[in-house]
């Protein structure tokens, strides 16, 4: 490996620890050498005899404010399977982390935050590391995976809408690299198209599940000539930024704008808020993730799952305005 590196056979033993005299670039040379040999360095702490460590590794994007409410209900499922959690932020160093996650360091690896294009799951999956998605599944990747039935969320939202008698819908959908933020889209997207209704790109932005992507994109969509009556929130934090800038604005939630969310969070229920939402059966998804984990580290070799959970409307206060005069609109 160190001849393939170029480098000493000491800088590949400290790259492969991720030591701190070795540089990034260095590091990234002696992975990629690594991966190219097939090479796996084995863990030092673990037993001998079993060859397992009783540590799973959790890989979560702490910007997201959703995984730190969950922390704890993954902890306590591990605990009661006798395995203990340690937290991975998705920053720093990925190559470290990639590194620390190929050599054996945990048993198994649960993500949270899978990207579409995401490296790391697929790396795990070709090195047999026993793996599992959660929330977010990719396509191409033969690995096991909890969801919820996100196409069915979107189509739920868009319906509830149409009911209310909405036509001049809007959307702040999430990123369109998660299969998340694709699929919430397509079920909302396909039930207005059902209906005959537009959906013009004035009416839509995309940003991150954030706070500041329905803060700061509330005001943008009112601006139009026929702004919305109505708005799909690809998550509730989305929909709690929106209400704030409503707030900011003088604009009534739902008399003057009606919004929908999506995942129940405990703030949702929140009298403040009282958010009309799509109910993601989190604790469910989460027992399932564990489970197919569980079953990995027991010797289950087969073909990679995918547990679809089912989502369920929660009828709140935030989508019941009445249709107003001309709200057809067009396709401003």
């Amino acid at each position: 490996m160190a001849r393939e590196a170029g480098v000493s056979q000491a800088t590949v033993s400290r790259a492969l620890r991720s030591n701190s005299s070795i540089s990034a670039r260095t590091r990234e040379k002696v992975i990629e050498a690594a991966r190219k040999l097939g090479y796996i360095p084995n863990e030092l702490g673990r037993s001998l005899s079993t060859r397992a460590t009783g540590r799973i590794a959790l890989v979560a994007d702490l910007d997201n404010p959703l995984w730190p409410m969950l922390v704890g209900q993954i902890h306590d499922e591990l605990a009661s399977r006798g395995f203990s959690l340690t937290l991975l932020a998705e920053r720093g160093d990925p190559v470290g982390m990639e590194t620390k996650l190929l050599s054996g360091w945990a048993d198994g690896v649960i993500i949270t935050s899978a990207h579409l294009h995401a490296r790391l799951p697929k790396e795990l999956a070709q090195r047999k590391v026993p793996v599992v998605l959660v929330n977010r599944a990719l396509e191409d990747l033969s690995a096991d995976a909890a969801v919820a039935d996100n196409l069915a969320g979107g189509r739920a939202s868009a319906q509830l809408l149409l009911d209310s008698g909405h036509t001049r819908l809007g959307a702040l959908f999430g990123p369109t690299d998660t299969s998340t933020g694709q699929m919430r889209e397509q079920g909302f997207r396909d039930v207005l198209a059902e209906a005959g209704v537009s959906l013009p790109k004035s009416r839509v932005r995309y940003g991150p599940f954030a706070f500041t992507h329905g803060r700061e994109s509330l005001p943008a969509l009112l601006k139009g000539r026929y702004p919305p009556t109505a708005i799909f929130c690809a998550n509730d934090i989305i929909a709690i930024g929106a209400m704030n800038s409503a707030h900011e604005m003088g604009v009534r939630v739902p008399e003057d704008i009606a919004l929908v969310g999506f995942d129940d969070l405990d703030q949702a229920s929140w009298p403040l808020f009282n958010l009309t939402t799509v109910r993601v059966p989190f604790e469910a998804m989460l027992r399932s993730a564990v489970s197919m984990l569980v079953e990995r580290l027991s010797g289950y070799e087969g073909p990679g799952r995918v547990q679809v959970h089912p989502i369920m409307t929660v009828r709140r206060g935030t989508h019941q305005a009445a249709a107003r005069p001309g709200e057809d609109g067009g396709a401003a």
